[in-house]
């Protein structure tokens, strides 16, 4: 780890947070991509209080200059990048019946687009290195469909879809990894907008949600392995989630 270049979406706050907190802790050098700018400074200012080091940029993943400007950030800073680790995603769940086709819409411009806006600005780098890394932190709501995620889980398996595609045409030279975490305790409740489905929600985190550091280190295992070794798929969920 010591030494790599990381470039982390969705790093403000919960799996995106722990994983750039872990990594710097590990040595790597942080290049931190999210919408909320004073979250990402308080991030960038711990990690260099710890004494890792840290470069961000306000970044919303559904617009693909900002994530050509966050993949350009690292080349201009350390001249190469060798993990981009697409975590943004939201996740306002609610029943068909709602009819919630702007939420519908937000879902496939953060989880789907912004994954593959990442792919199209981070794979001409990574041929030109000759190596590189992508980690797309999926989801296990595409592994089992509930009532009120059918939206949210396909986003998911979209992700998944197009994440073992590129491991297929990545090469022997670059690394493909898919994350699928569970249940975890962070802020994903605050987008839903139906109260009693985000109650549901939270009650689940509160009861059987793991940290996200949990997340964080299934992240940092992948990338730790040798240049040889690819772990292509790591579902983390908790004990007790069914």
């Amino acid at each position: 780890m010591s030494g790599k270049i990381v470039a982390i979406t969705g790093a403000s706050s919960g799996i995106g947070r722990a994983t750039a907190l872990l990594l710097a802790e590990r040595g790597a050098k942080l290049v931190l991509g999210a919408r909320r700018q004073e979250q990402l400074d308080d991030l960038v200012a711990e990690i260099a209080e710890r004494g890792g080091e840290a470069v961000r940029l306000v970044t919303d993943v559904s617009k693909r200059a900002d994530v050509e400007a966050l993949v350009a950030l690292a080349g201009d800073r350390y001249g190469r990048l060798d993990v981009l680790v697409s975590n943004a995603g939201i996740g306002p769940i609610a029943l068909f019946d709602q009819a919630d086709v702007e939420d519908w819409e937000a879902m496939i411009d953060v989880n789907v687009k912004g994954v593959l806006y990442g792919i199209a600005a981070a794979l001409p780098m990574f041929r030109r290195q000759d190596s590189g890394h992508f980690v797309n932190v999926i989801s296990t709501a595409g592994l089992r469909i509930v009532p009120s995620q059918g939206v949210y889980a396909a986003t998911k398996n979209a992700v998944r879809t197009i994440t073992e595609g590129l491991r297929q045409e990545a090469g022997a030279k670059l690394r493909v990894t898919g994350v699928s975490p569970g249940v975890v305790r962070t802020d994903f409740a605050g987008s839903i907008r139906n109260q009693t489905a985000r109650d549901a929600v939270t009650g689940q985190m509160a009861d059987t949600g793991i940290p996200p550091d949990a997340i964080a280190r299934a992240i940092a295992f992948a990338i730790e392995q040798p240049a040889e070794v690819e772990v292509g798929d790591i579902v983390v969920r908790p004990t007790a989630q069914s």
